[in-house]
């Protein structure tokens, strides 16, 4: 794989000096258009063989480039506060928003290669951390950003050689550790996991290019004129797709026909074009099973509550002794109760270890960058409860039926959210995901009563009396969801909501019992 970064490629000074300007001067021009047409991130990753020009590389381009514009992120091993949270919570934060360039240094990749080269484990859990890797690039791409993968490559002897170099030279010295060399004494485990790395992970979508490092002007020109050829190339795609969705756009509003001019132009790309409708109003539904005459007396529910808080204030104490995070998130129709639910929670917990995070329309700034990106940044650190009131299902609930994504775009969503629920439960987080439930009849009761009681009225709005009118497809999105991302870690909590007391019982309930079982688990 790696012979053809062996062949001693150099570029003269002399001509590195004459394209050297002219590259400089094209890649500023992309970073403005990249900039104006804000439309994607740029991710550029670096990684290889010691001495191979990984931060060179990496300093050229933040000279060449607008470094306003740049980010450079390099990755030791994990504070304390990373430990806190998933493995991928420091990448996720990390991500440049649109019209910005991400460069890593030792990113999502290093970790796995240095655990299979030094044997901390075997090749089926490699092969699982780099099925990771591909899941969270396939969701990156998929979201539009421009992924570009350099693999810095040094044959054996040129690794020893260049090392020695900058040994000799107290310039330099200080770059080469015994690190160094203990890798260059492994050399042939080190490429054997890299060729893996390489061969399963190179996508259309996110691509990696080999690079011979021996030469700095080669090795400088090389990248410079790839990363400019890709930005140029996805601007274009970008533009294109642009039009194409004008185009479709007006079609739409004049009634003529979308679809077989959609397929014409890129028959690929009609799923992400066109927002389409949900399915057809259900039938029976998961929600159409639940018996929502249950309820509970005022005593009983009086003396349940002192008891559920009371316990889950014990067994929070304990989750936080033992380090044990918790998600809860809150889903459900307006007026359903889940306020009310969350906060017969936080009165149970001390405030300093809870946060209750309301999730409305996106900030320009959570715009900028992937759904999932400001879900990521809120999780918090061991022992702590995160309560989101409502969540990441919005890309499959209120995007999808309202047609604010398209249908690639949601469908392709359960997937990605399995992935970052994955990631949390195998953190050890205790994920619990609440539907609570109302029927059509009840929410109008609740939306007239609202209307009456003067401190109430601000809960309901205009929107609200328009979502009324596809109770039908939220049904059918909810029995979607439930299908594909009710797991055995995660799986969703339905409550019966017609009867608040009896819904926030059920709710404290079932957080001390998930709670308890965890806590007994980690005995």
């Amino acid at each position: 794989m790696f012979r053809t970064a062996e062949l001693g490629q150099k570029v003269s000074k002399n001509e590195f000096n004459q394209r050297e300007p002219l590259l400089r001067q094209a890649l500023l021009e992309a970073q403005a258009n990249l900039r104006v047409n804000s439309k994607f991130p740029v991710i550029i990753v670096f990684a290889g063989v010691d001495g191979g020009g990984k931060g060179e590389t990496v300093n050229i381009l933040n000279e060449w480039m607008d470094p306003r514009w740049l980010i450079t992120r390099a990755y030791d091993e994990p504070s304390d506060e990373e430990r806190d949270r998933p493995e991928y919570w420091r990448f996720w934060r990390d991500l440049p928003a649109n019209g910005h360039i991400g460069l890593f240094l030792s990113s999502w990749y290093s970790q796995p290669i240095l655990r299979r080269v030094y044997e901390k484990e075997n090749e089926a859990t490699f092969d699982d951390r780099l099925d990771r890797i591909l899941a969270f690039e396939k969701a990156l791409a998929d979201d539009g950003a421009l992924i570009l993968k350099f693999w810095m490559h040094l044959s054996r002897d040129a690794q020893k050689q260049r090392l020695k170099k900058l040994e000799k030279d107290p310039l330099t010295s200080w770059r080469v550790t015994q690190q160094d060399w203990d890798h260059w004494h492994i050399y042939d485990r080190f490429e054997t996991a890299a060729e893996r790395t390489i061969m399963r992970t190179s996508t259309g979508t996110a691509p990696w290019t080999i690079v011979e490092g021996l030469d700095s002007n080669y090795r400088s020109l090389t990248v410079g004129g790839i990363v400019l050829k890709e930005i140029n190339r996805h601007l274009e795609e970008a533009r294109k797709k642009s039009l194409l969705l004008q185009e479709l756009e007006a079609q739409q509003q004049s009634g003529k026909p979308v679809l077989q001019a959609a397929e014409a132009e890129n028959p690929e790309n009609v799923g992400d074009a066109l927002a389409t409708e949900p399915g057809p109003p259900p039938g029976t539904t998961i929600l159409s099973t639940l018996d929502m005459s249950l309820h509970l007396t005022k005593a009983d529910y009086k003396k349940q509550l002192q008891k559920c808080q009371a316990r889950l204030n014990l067994l929070h104490r304990e989750a936080l002794k033992k380090k044990i995070s918790t998600i809860l998130l809150f889903e459900g129709p307006d007026a359903a109760g889940k306020g009310g639910a969350i906060r017969r929670i936080t009165a149970a917990l001390d405030a300093r270890h809870y946060q209750v995070i309301p999730i409305a329309a996106p900030t320009d700034e959570e715009r900028a960058h992937h759904y999932l990106w400001r879900f990521w940044r809120h999780l918090s650190r061991a022992g702590r409860i995160n309560i989101f009131d409502r969540s990441w299902y919005g890309r499959v609930l209120v995007e999808r039926v309202e047609g604010f994504a398209s249908e690639a775009e949601w469908k392709r969503a359960f997937a990605e959210i399995n992935e970052f629920e994955e990631q949390m439960t195998e953190h050890g987080l205790l994920l619990l995901k609440y539907w609570v439930h109302i029927t059509k009849e009840e929410q109008l009761e609740r939306f007239k009563a609202r209307e009456q009681t003067p401190h109430k009225r601000w809960k309901l709005t205009e929107e609200d009396w328009r979502n009324r009118e596809k109770w039908d497809d939220y049904e059918h999105a909810v029995n979607d969801i439930v299908e594909h991302t009710s797991t055995y870690n995660a799986p969703w909590v339905l409550v019966e909501g017609n009867d608040k007391r009896f819904s926030r019982i059920k709710v404290l309930t079932t957080f001390c019992d998930r709670l308890e079982a965890m806590l007994s688990a980690k005995k």
